[in-house]
């Protein structure tokens, strides 16, 4: 079974390739799925105001363009808003941690939620606007699920407040997965990122696809976790965070942000882009 340790650091762009050497293969397909904010994108204080490094959308452009490189974006996000904020055409995208899957025809391969569930999230959303919605909290209604931020409100009231928030969540049935700065509110389903990684590799390469490709998956919050513990032995995963001592399934761990760009530049070297 998958276990959760303190994974190898991988501090500098020279590290991809003395901790992973052949690794890659230029003539093998590579399946690359990535998480968005705090992995493509730095985190920042407001999620509509995050934007990709140029750097990094130089080179994702370029690697998605590739014959042998798939890419697919897996967001917490709705699916619309990180289409718009990666901005790449002709790639699969998965939005709310995998329950809004577009494929890259633009046919969609969406979760279906239970009535009831669907019915409980209308409550949940007007429970926590009325009652948490307030010194600089907010939330973030993304139609399935929802994020609630907390990151502006006093430091003396926020983590009272943000336990109201989580009774309120739970109290509607959903589970509540802390986040930066921010409460996950995501349906009591077993679907998740590692169950939407796994649709979209078997969608694209069939059932044999952990002997038919290379996958390599990058990700930066708990809600990534799923698709780490889903590839560990069948890929390669990468965990984004700062802190040296953080248990992750995760194969490597990056110790900044700005090492994807790192990584796709060390991706892009490996397939000629």
């Amino acid at each position: 079974m998958p276990e959760k340790r303190i994974a190898p650091t991988i501090e500098s762009a020279a590290d991809f390739e003395l901790k992973l050497p052949g690794f890659l293969n230029k003539n093998k397909t590579l399946a690359l799925l990535l998480d968005y904010d705090g992995t493509l994108a730095p985190i920042a204080d407001n999620p509509k105001k995050t934007v990709m490094p140029i750097a990094t959308e130089v080179i994702l452009n370029k690697l998605a363009k590739h014959p042998n490189v798939f890419l697919a974006v897996i967001s917490g996000r709705g699916i619309r808003d990180v289409q718009g904020r990666v901005g790449i055409n002709g790639i699969m995208y998965a939005g709310n941690h995998g329950i809004e899957i577009e494929s890259e025809d633009g046919s969609r391969h969406d979760y279906q939620l239970p009535v009831e569930v669907q019915e409980n999230y209308t409550h949940l959303v007007k429970e926590l606007r009325a009652n948490v919605e307030k010194n600089n909290a907010w939330v973030e209604d993304k139609r399935v699920s929802l994020t609630y931020h907390y990151r502006d409100t006093p430091v003396d009231i926020k983590e009272s407040q943000k336990q109201v928030a989580i009774k309120i969540i739970e109290a509607h049935g959903f589970r509540a997965n802390q986040a930066h700065e921010a409460i996950e509110a995501k349906p009591p389903v077993n679907w998740h990122k590692g169950e939407a990684a796994r649709f979209i590799l078997k969608h694209k390469f069939g059932e044999n696809w952990a002997d038919e490709i290379k996958v390599i998956f990058a990700g930066d919050d708990t809600t990534d976790e799923d698709a780490m513990r889903l590839l560990q032995g069948l890929g390669k995963s990468f965990r984004i965070s700062t802190d040296p001592e953080i248990q992750t399934f995760a194969d490597f761990r990056l110790a900044r942000q700005d090492l994807v760009s790192d990584l796709l530049k060390w991706i892009s070297d490996a397939y000629g882009v």
